[in-house]
């Protein structure tokens, strides 16, 4: 159940300001004016002990004396004395409590210990925090206002969650005159107690609220983080801009799978399972969120364009597809209804360019034309500066189509945000674009949340059948103290999730490995055995294709010449492993790696020896379903040689899905697998199934 609490913070009865001033100068002044200015209803109690009112309320020396209602505080007070500060408010029976001071772990060790014990008292007295170190938080629609900076937010349906405080000043600045007005605006400071999970639950359940967009520049934890996000974006958009993107990757691993997952990769996967936009920008961040908030959706992703301009349309046509949509294909009947009301020489082919000259008469027949025809889905007006109409007169006109269940965007260029054309679109919810290159991401996030809603109206999928927990456990408990799973252990784990493998045999010597290659069936495959040597190929040590006895001595003799020339330890030559060859098909990786955020991510791309020099690979969280294994696939190229590349006859992608989604399963279901790496896993042509050729794994004690 969500903690109703925090609804307090945005709706209180009354409110306190412990460290009240009359200077101007002081953060206390600051929440006691902003309170009062933005129109607050509730009783606002300023807390100074050597003052008789501030800003024409009446001053409380302590909180204990503050009469009722109150059930919001405010901290402005020196760090050193918010523990004592909060010990009083927690006496006071109040619970709900920002600490906008600073000095907490912010500033080092002393900072850290002061902020524990300021969770503790909180805690204690059952009391919920935000902050330390942060501006406060906004509700336009109460309204209420508990920052220090100057600047009102405009009232809007827009929410915005910021983990910087100066971005949140930025944003306050900034929006009035870029027209954005906002539903709630949080800055969540250093996060001790309230994290971004808990505040995006509490604002989705904002009834003022339609989008929320977020400033984020990591996650508290990662699970909780994608549930209550996942929760949240079954009603409302999720933009959010994550900052950081070169600040490190995953820590050192052997895998390929573990070398290419680093914390960007996790995040986009986590944000694609929870269904949370990533912008790019600031820029995109309220963007998308005009758009969002104020436009249906798009039932896919063709787009008609419409303009008296050709270049800012072919600028509109660059921006569109380089975002992954396309241009809407115009019905005949379209064209013809159109050529009949423009000029002789302009074009009614997408994008229709109606030329110079025509006036919002002309915008309107033509608009009406495409929003009518079934092959669009989406419709962009441009027109740049001109003279012989008035923007105020176009945007009524477009203002008249909105609501006809297709978004319509909208770009007239050199627009004053102050204008009364601005006005009318935005009253009309209608959003504008300076110019037309912003039109294209737009379209795609839209785009992007009307698929992820399509693909959560399915049910839930189960775990798949066959997984065998016991039979995996017992395997994974069979690693030695490097981790590392041997061939035989490993066999045993990934056939306990129903993963093929075509099973090796350890030999100690020519003759025993001629022997059981004989008895296995011509040809087989040789391995290196040998300890801390995980990427065989990489020293020579995989011979393939041998057909008969002499052939595997020669192969047994060379694979060990060549660790031995590699520096390989005679006491880490083991032997070699014998495996039957499986027939060619196409090789994929597959891999897991455990995220210390978000937790195991399964990657799956195009395999081979030089995978992490091509990098076509992707991520997914798991669990999977089968419909998300696919188009992890799609993501890479993996996809086109499954389906049959340049010739090739099909391979069998039902089979590649179910290997995916089971190993997903084996990583979700077992902690302690630190990674797991399948490559190749050779994908048989036509519907032969999957086979994992060759495999690791690595377990780590203590993550069960």
């Amino acid at each position: 159940m969500p903690d109703t609490t925090l609804d307090l913070f945005f709706r209180p009865h009354g409110v306190a300001v412990i460290g009240a001033s009359r200077d101007s100068q002081k953060l206390g002044h600051g929440v006691v004016r902003n309170l009062v200015k933005y129109g607050y209803t509730g009783p606002i109690y300023p807390i100074n002990p050597h003052a008789a009112d501030i800003y024409d309320r009446r001053a409380y020396p302590s909180v204990l004396e503050a009469p009722d209602p109150l059930d919001l505080v405010v901290l402005a007070v020196p760090a050193r004395n918010v523990p004592a500060e909060l010990e009083l408010c927690g006496q006071r029976g109040i619970k709900a409590a920002i600490v906008i001071s600073g000095g907490f772990r912010e500033v080092g060790p002393e900072g850290a210990a002061r902020e524990r014990e300021v969770v503790r008292i909180a805690r204690q007295y059952g009391m919920r925090l935000l902050g330390p170190n942060g501006i406060g938080i906004i509700d336009t629609h109460t309204p209420l206002n508990t920052t220090f900076v100057r600047g009102a937010p405009l009232p809007g349906d827009i929410a915005f969650l910021s983990q910087s405080g100066a971005i949140c000043a930025l944003v306050l600045d900034w929006a009035p005159g870029a027209g954005i007005g906002f539903s709630r605006l949080v800055s969540l400071g250093n996060q001790a107690d309230i994290d971004e999970a808990e505040m995006l639950s509490a604002i989705g359940r904002d009834e003022e609220t339609r989008v929320i967009t977020a400033y984020i520049e990591g996650v508290s934890d990662g699970r909780a983080f994608v549930e209550a996000a996942s929760e949240v974006a079954r009603r409302l958009p999720i933009i959010a801009l994550k900052a950081g993107r070169k600040s490190g990757g995953a820590a050192a691993v052997a895998s390929h799978t573990g070398a290419l997952a680093g914390r960007e990769e996790a995040y986009d996967a986590a944000f694609r399972r929870a269904g949370v936009l990533r912008a790019g920008t600031m820029e995109e961040l309220f963007d998308w969120g005009r758009a969002l908030a104020w436009q249906p959706l798009p039932r896919g992703n063709r787009v008609a364009i419409l303009t008296n301009s050709g270049g800012p349309g072919i600028l509109a046509v660059d921006a569109i597809e380089a975002a992954g949509m396309q241009l809407a294909p115009l019905a005949e009947e379209t064209k013809a209804f159109m050529r009949k009301r423009v000029p002789a020489a302009a074009s009614v082919n997408n994008p229709v360019d109606i030329l110079a000259g025509p006036g919002p008469a002309t915008y309107a027949l033509c608009l009406d034309a495409l929003l009518s025809d079934p092959a669009v889905d989406a419709v962009v007006v441009i027109t740049p500066p001109q003279d012989w109409f008035a923007p105020l007169s176009l945007a009524e006109v477009i203002a008249e189509f909105n609501g006809r269940g297709k978004p319509v965007l909208t770009v007239i260029m050199g627009l004053d945000p102050a204008s009364d054309a601005t006005a009318t679109l935005h009253r009309r919810r209608v959003p504008n674009f300076a110019f037309p290159e912003r039109v294209g991401s737009a379209l795609a996030a839209m785009w992007q949340r009307q698929q992820w809603l399509d693909a959560h109206s399915e049910p839930l999928q189960s775990p798949p059948p066959g997984c065998d927990r016991l039979a995996a456990r017992a395997a994974l408990e069979s690693a030695p103290a490097d981790g590392w799973l041997p061939p035989e252990a490993l066999d045993a784990l990934l056939e306990a999730y129903g993963i093929r493998v075509p099973g090796a045999g350890l030999v100690a010597d020519a003759d025993a490995a001629a022997a059981l290659a004989g008895q296995i069936g011509y040809p087989v495959a040789l391995k290196l055995a040998a300890a801390d040597v995980v990427h065989k190929s990489e020293i020579g040590g995989v011979a393939l294709n041998l057909d008969g006895p002499e052939a595997v001595r020669a192969a047994f003799a060379d694979l060990l010449a060549r660790a031995r020339a590699h520096g390989v330890p005679e006491t880490a030559l083991k032997g070699a492993f014998v495996q039957k060859m499986i027939p060619p098909g196409v090789d994929l990786i597959v891999g897991i790696v455990r995220d210390a955020q978000f937790g195991p991510l399964i990657m799956a791309g195009v395999g081979g020896t030089q995978v992490e020099l091509l990098r076509d690979v992707a991520f997914e969280l798991a669990p999977l379903t089968p419909r998300q294994a696919g188009e992890l696939l799609d993501r890479t190229g993996a996809g086109r040689l499954l389906a049959g590349f340049r010739g090739a006859p099909p391979a069998d992608r039902a089979a590649a899905i179910e290997v995916i989604v089971r190993l997903a399963q084996l990583a979700y279901d077992h902690p302690e697998v630190a990674e797991i790496e399948i490559n190749p896993l050779m994908v048989m042509r036509g519907e032969a199934g999957a086979w994992a050729v060759d495999a690791r794994a690595r377990v780590e004690r203590g993550q069960a």
